[in-house]
């Protein structure tokens, strides 16, 4: 009798477990989909200011065409940024910062654009949406870190197995955003 409800005690607790685990693993998957969502928001800002910023450039940069059709062209060969996946919202972003990159360095080498008060307007826009990605990237990557431990670490990784839970993609900057800036005078 006493080994029979040492093993009902053992399959309780293992129930428990379980259960406790998986609604763990839930919360936090919430918890990176609502951090995602809030940096998506304002990758999708950024996303719509492009246009705007290309188009204020254009006026000034006539001859750097390559440039700008490059960034155009980019922008426009994804059909809608609302169907992309999480994953492939990331990839693009890193796609999206070389672009704007470019465009920045191209107004800097045009002073009347520099000077003009709708670029200023729109850089101003753009740096403050970079910041705003800045410090929802900064959430999202705690939740995700969070996550991942728990769809790792032994033994919430079996209870994660069983219910199909997958580690997800940090939100990291390109190669070029971590390259030194180099400046001249």
């Amino acid at each position: 009798m006493d080994i029979l409800m040492i093993i009902i005690a053992f399959i309780i607790i293992g129930v428990l477990y379980i259960l406790l685990t998986y609604n763990k693993l839930i919360k936090l998957n919430n918890e990176t989909k609502e951090g995602f969502a809030t940096m998506d928001v304002y990758l999708k800002k950024r996303w719509d200011l492009i246009p705007n910023i290309v188009e204020t450039v254009k006026g000034y940069a006539k001859h750097e065409k390559d440039t700008l059709n490059e960034v155009v062209k980019f922008r426009n060969s994804i059909q809608s940024y609302d169907e992309l996946t999480d994953e492939e919202k990331i990839k693009t972003n890193e796609q999206i910062v070389g672009g704007i990159s470019k465009l920045m360095a191209l107004a800097e080498t045009y002073p009347d654009l520099k000077a003009n008060e709708n670029f200023l307007d729109l850089q101003k826009s753009l740096q403050k949406i970079e910041d705003e990605i800045a410090q929802a990237r900064k959430y999202y990557n705690a939740v995700v870190r969070i996550y991942n431990n728990k769809v790792e670490m032994i033994p919430s990784n079996i209870v994660a197995k069983m219910f199909g839970y997958k580690t997800k993609l940090m939100f990291q900057i390109n190669e070029e955003e971590r390259a030194n800036v180099e400046v001249k005078i």
